[in-house]
């Protein structure tokens, strides 16, 4: 079976489902809008049906892969008045610390393909954590509507504080090295960005097509960054000329990369917006700038 790309939808449905999983509007208000689009409520039941992910269908490392060990972490989070916790895999056979990747997932927590991210990065050497901000309220529930639903209730400061503090505890952590990065996407690009602002230790940032920080806090920036945007992202595009503009005053260290033609999500390969070429070059660049600054 042909798997379907973003060149699959018309571009409208793909601008109404952006806006669906960014909570700007409700399921009901996507399907009425589509079948419009479409000609029938049972056409527009089908094209949610094949945007949203398919995990086990993209799932690159499996859970039980023996070149992995991976278990749930928890840490405490003063700031955030409770405990973070994580799913966290590293490379089996590691006698040593490692350099540490802090893997921040989009607006539904800490769902199969972020931990599956988190996987690859393991693979490549990394000792990697991802943090589930709705371990709070239950943890991620197995269905993205419902994990929509319950992020959107969040403490938005105290998901925030707990992310700092996830941060924090990974540099002072028996298994790492100290050199901590953090790697995120969507709403998790976004607090990688305000973590660089936040966090001095922090060795690296990745960002893919995240929101931007305040811009009277780049100047706190310290560790270089490495953005990735889509091309066809106006709502996240919007905010960079002004960021960049901060970057260049204040000195800091990044390079960005705007991907023509590629819709926001392109890295995730669990959805038709995934863009398989620039998925690759832009892990490809991941991999040796975390190599690069977390040596």
């Amino acid at each position: 079976m042909t798997r379907l790309t973003a060149k699959d939808f018309q571009p409208e449905v793909l601008q109404l489902f952006d806006r669906y999983v960014h909570g700007d509007i409700s399921r009901r208000r996507f399907l009425d809008s589509a079948a419009t689009l479409a000609g029938s409520a049972a056409a527009a039941a089908g094209l949610l049906a094949a945007l949203n992910p398919q995990f086990a269908k993209a799932e690159q490392v499996a859970p039980g892969d023996a070149r992995l060990q991976t278990r749930y972490q928890a840490f405490d989070s003063p700031q955030g008045n409770g405990t973070v916790r994580g799913y966290l895999a590293k490379p089996v056979g590691v006698t040593g610390k490692l350099p540490t990747v802090l893997v921040i997932h989009e607006n539904r927590g800490l769902n199969p393909h972020i931990e599956d991210i988190t996987r690859r990065l393991a693979l490549d050497g990394f000792l990697a954590f991802a943090p589930d901000a709705l371990y709070s309220v239950g943890g991620y529930p197995g269905d993205e509507d419902k994990a929509r639903e319950l992020f959107s209730k969040l403490d938005a400061t105290k998901t925030l504080n707990d992310f700092l503090a996830a941060a924090r505890a990974l540099l002072a952590f028996p298994e790492s090295t100290g050199r901590v990065g953090a790697v995120g996407f969507c709403y998790g690009g976004g607090v990688v960005n305000i973590l660089a602002t936040q966090v001095p230790e922090l060795a690296a940032g990745v960002a893919f097509y995240g929101g931007q920080p305040p811009l009277q806090d780049v100047p706190r920036i310290k560790a270089p960054l490495l953005l990735h945007y889509a091309g066809v992202d106006e709502r996240i595009n919007a905010g960079w000329p002004k960021f960049e503009v901060a970057l260049k005053a204040a000195g800091t260290r990044y390079d960005a990369f705007i991907y023509a033609g590629v819709q926001h999500g392109f890295n995730n390969d669990t959805t038709p917006r995934f863009d398989a070429e620039a998925a690759k070059l832009a892990w490809l660049r991941t991999a040796l700038f975390l190599k690069r600054n977390l040596a």
